[in-house]
């Protein structure tokens, strides 16, 4: 299992601004603790990413339909990620959170929690073959076959990105977000 890309300085500057569109979020999302920065932290993320990346037209039923953005597993960045998307939209398209999904496969971007550990394997064979943007905080979830997983570095929410799955999959993932990554995932996953 090799590991690939360190960021640069450029790509480095990149996230950095990044990290301070994160942090700012809405004055009512201000943390109380640690967890709660960090869960605000991943929903800003979860936003960005979907600005840098393109999912197929048949993704949609229509050119209005909205990115709906799911959570599976427990639902710790719920309601700063509603917060965050309220009346946002991307590429033209409203934002919509569904955090009671059942049916991941509708999901454009499907967020699976820590919770879900135990059920990885279960949770993407159900969006296999679909057009979902997983996003996973625990580890062993790109060794699963998820796109991107959340990481804590030096107390910082950093993020990696399994390129080869990436590669595989029906989505357009910006060359920017790839930089961006503090890692990708080579072989199969």
């Amino acid at each position: 299992m090799a590991f690939l890309g360190t960021v640069r300085r450029g790509p480095a500057l990149a996230l950095a601004a990044l990290l301070v569109l994160a942090a700012a979020a809405p004055a009512g999302l201000r943390a109380q603790t640690p967890e709660e920065l960090e869960y605000q932290v991943k929903a800003a993320f979860l936003y960005n990413f979907t600005k840098f990346v393109e999912w197929p037209a048949e993704a949609f039923a229509n050119e209005r339909s909205p990115i709906v953005l799911c959570v599976a597993g427990e639902d710790r960045l719920g309601r700063s990620l509603e917060a965050l998307v309220r009346g946002e939209t991307v590429g033209g398209r409203s934002l919509v959170v569904d955090r009671a999904a059942g049916n991941y496969r509708a999901c454009h971007l499907l967020f699976v929690g820590q919770s879900e550990r135990e059920r990885f394997s279960q949770v993407l064979d159900g969006v296999q073959g679909g057009d979902v943007l997983t996003v996973g905080e625990a580890p062993g979830f790109l060794e699963a076959g998820g796109l991107i997983n959340f990481v804590m570095e030096k107390g910082k929410v950093r993020f990696a990105i399994h390129q080869a799955a990436a590669e595989r999959s029906r989505l357009k993932i910006s060359s920017k977000l790839m930089r961006l990554a503090i890692n990708a995932r080579e072989g199969a996953g």
